[in-house]
């Protein structure tokens, strides 16, 4: 008899459990499980950030190309560019500015802007390069250049990273309009709140 009360009192115990949780929950197709519903999509995070790492221009094509569909769709959109990256935002006209030797030497060796990226495979001195940007206008498909243009239009946020802006000797004056200088820490609390984070390199 002892077993046989304490099974009932279980089996009471676990009815009133599900009773609570049932109760708890609201039912779907009901106006209560229709705003349960909407309140958790309201609070998804609509934000997606990508770290360009990267200069070729395969590359950054790519990481705008997922920029821009994402700020189309309606989601805040950051690109974090650090090192290579940062060749993407540079002026393609020499902005005259004192600077180190080594400096010099990192400026003269690495591309200028989106115009003069390479290729990261099949460049062929930059043969490569020039006949991509070919077919892409000849298939109706947006260049680089032109993709930066539709990301400043839908809002895309770029961000130079300054440490790397420290290293590799570039200054705010020589890099495009509309782009923010921030450092790593910026980025992460960004990347905190994102539901997506690509890394391009």
């Amino acid at each position: 008899m002892r077993y046989v009360s304490e099974n009932k009192a279980l089996e009471s115990a676990g009815t009133q459990n599900e009773k609570a949780k049932d109760e708890s929950v609201p039912a779907v197709g009901t106006a209560e499980g229709t705003e349960a519903v909407e309140a958790i999509e309201g609070s998804s995070p609509k934000k997606k950030t990508l770290i360009v790492f990267a200069d070729d221009l395969d590359k950054a094509i790519a990481a705008f190309t997922i920029a821009t569909g994402a700020a189309a769709m309606g989601d805040d959109v950051t690109m974090f560019f650090t090192f290579w990256g940062l060749n993407i935002l540079r002026r393609q006209k020499a902005v005259p500015l004192k600077k180190g030797a080594i400096e010099r030497m990192f400026g003269a060796l690495m591309p200028r802007g989106a115009g003069r990226l390479r290729l990261s495979k099949m460049n062929f001195f930059g043969i490569g390069a020039k006949m991509m940007n070919g077919l892409m206008k000849k298939k109706g498909v947006k260049t680089l250049p032109e993709l930066m243009d539709l990301a400043r239009e839908l809002g895309v946020k770029m961000v130079a990273c300054t440490m790397s802006m420290d290293v590799m000797g570039i200054a705010k004056e020589e890099l495009i309009d509309g782009v923010e200088l921030a450092g790593v820490a910026s980025y992460l609390s960004e990347a905190d709140e994102a539901n997506v984070n690509l890394f391009i390199a």
